[in-house]
């Protein structure tokens, strides 16, 4: 069936729900960016130069929940799940 009229309401929901997800990108998002900049960097992907993009990005994060993501992330590379 074909629904024509778009719902508001379910709207305001995806907005509402969609505005954290922006704030704080997905593990897999991240990692991606990361691997991309070493990639187009000439470098090597491995554990370390991960880590260490991982490490530069860290410094330069304000936000507690950034913060927060990529100290999961950075435990996660050595098998440390918080």
């Amino acid at each position: 069936m074909r629904q024509d009229n778009f719902n508001t309401q379910t709207a305001d929901m995806s907005l509402y729900f969609g505005a954290h997800d922006a704030a704080v990108p997905s593990h897999q998002e991240t990692l991606g960016e990361v691997v991309m900049e070493i990639l187009k960097s000439g470098m090597t992907v491995n554990r370390q130069s991960i880590c260490a993009k991982l490490l530069s990005r860290l410094a330069d994060v304000s936000e507690p929940d950034l913060e927060k993501h990529h100290h999961e992330l950075i435990a996660m590379l050595f098998g440390r799940e918080s």
